[in-house]
Order: structure tokens, then sequence, then C-alpha cells
């Protein structure tokens, strides 16, 4: 029997109950998932990488047996190097909302190129959840508000004792 391993990347800076939904629906395509959080994304996160891996590591563990087909690895550099270091034959990416979408198809087009033998899938948010991003997360945190419906309890109380230190 073929293993078939995704790759869902991502800077998750912090991970999101958006990100755990795509995570537990990608599970329904792949047999092994790989949650590669990157280093170079262009952003300037919050979190150091080793942290933004330590708390998708904790949230995926409340998948209880699912979570055993799971694994975080952190990655730097193209992703279709990691791909294929990681022996991934899908990339999942998540789509929010159409706004996603030229990015998401720019950036599948030209992975297909570098690498014809991985194939992109795309998972649209759910309904509950389309309208979460990291960025607003970490915006609505560092003003004080209420992040407790965006993010599990563990990132919520790193990202307060985070922006309680600004």
């Amino acid at each position: 029997m073929i293993m078939r391993t995704g790759i869902y990347p991502g800077t998750f800076d912090p991970i999101t109950v958006g990100h755990m939904d795509i995570i537990q629906r990608a599970l329904k395509v792949v047999d092994k998932l790989i949650i590669g959080v990157a280093l170079d994304t262009g952003k300037a996160p919050v979190f150091a990488l080793a942290t933004r891996a330590r708390l998708v590591r904790e949230d995926i563990k409340k998948l209880g047996a699912d979570a055993k087909r799971i694994e975080v690895k952190p990655f730097h550099g193209l992703l279709m190097n990691f791909a294929e270091e990681s022996g991934a034959c899908i990339v999942i990416r998540g789509l929010r909302a159409v706004s996603d979408f030229e990015y998401e198809f720019q950036m599948a087009c030209m992975n297909s190129r570098l690498n014809p033998d991985i194939e992109t899938v795309f998972l649209t948010a759910s309904e509950n959840t389309h309208f979460i991003s990291s960025r607003f997360v970490k915006q609505i945190g560092r003003l004080g508000g209420d992040i407790s419906s965006f993010v599990s309890p563990n990132v919520a109380k790193h990202l307060k004792a985070h922006f309680s230190k600004k």
C-alpha cells in the first residue's frame, strides 16, 4: 500500500482554530501530514521558529489518535525542496477568501514548475473560520482584545504573555 504524505506549510504565527480546521480536514486526504513551520517567509513573526513549532505540537495533541499521523517540522528554503526531502506528494493550502486565490494559484503554478510530481490541493476554510487570520489574531491580542474564540487557550496564554512584555 502506498502511503500518501502531504505537507501543510505556513508560519503558524500563531496557529489558529482555522489552521486546526484545515489540519483535521487534510487528514481525510492524506495518510500522513507534515506541518511545515516556515522560517523564510518575509514576515516578522511574533514567536521564534522553535516556539511556533512547539505551539503547533501542543495544539495537535487534542486530535487524539489522529495526532499520531502528524509530524511537525520546522523548515527553511524552498517548499518544494522540503516536500521532496520529506517524501510528500501533496501540498495542502487553505483558502479563506477569493483574495487568497490569486496568490495561492500563482504559488501552486510555480511549485508545479519546480516539481510537477507534487500536487497542490486547496481546502477552503469552513464557514466558521474563513475570517480568522494570524495577523488579525495578533493585532487583537496586541490591543488587549479577546482572542479566545480564534486560538487555543494555550496559544492565547502565550500571546498574552508576549504582549504583556511590550
